[in-house]
């Protein structure tokens, strides 16, 4: 049976949740740049925390100076980017902490960074956090799992080659 499973599970990769909220279509992001999948398939996020956790262990490939975004390397290859609303780099920084630089090692569940959602929707942004796989075309099949609500880590994300 174990030999079974594995057919289905080899060359598998889990995404997880980088943030605390409501797990939704992307969709249902509104910038057509995320929600038409222009620059890849993936996920979005409502959250309900302000810390942002890395997803998979890997590397981070680039933080976004204004902290609205980051873009991290899986071990395994996936490319990930993760957004904190829409139109957010018009803060200019404001209500984003970093906690991790460029090149930088992390484990799931490492804090990247630090954005005050509620302060940011105060600004009049909307807070919906796209998680994308921005090599989307080097997997067979990119799965999202069932919108609810995802703590820290929760897959989100399925892969397959």
């Amino acid at each position: 049976m174990k030999a079974f499973r594995n057919l289905f599970t080899k060359n598998c990769m889990m995404i997880g949740a980088p943030v605390e909220g409501k797990l939704v279509s992307i969709k249902e992001v509104s910038d057509p740049t995320f929600g038409e999948e222009i620059i890849g398939k993936g996920a979005a996020i409502i959250p309900s925390a302000n810390q942002v956790y890395a997803p998979v262990n890997g590397k981070v490939a680039t933080v976004f100076p204004t902290g609205h975004a980051v873009a991290l390397v899986a071990d395994d290859g996936e490319e990930i980017l993760i957004h904190i609303g829409l139109d957010t780099v018009k803060l200019n920084g404001e209500h984003f902490t970093i906690h991790v630089q460029e090149e930088q090692a992390v484990k799931k569940g490492d804090l990247l960074l630090e954005a005050d959602m509620e302060k940011i929707k105060a600004a009049g942004f909307d807070i919906i956090t796209p998680i994308v796989v921005c090599n989307s075309d080097e997997y067979a099949q990119i799965q999202a799992e069932k919108p609810g609500n995802v703590k820290p880590g929760d897959d989100i994300l399925r892969l397959q080659k």
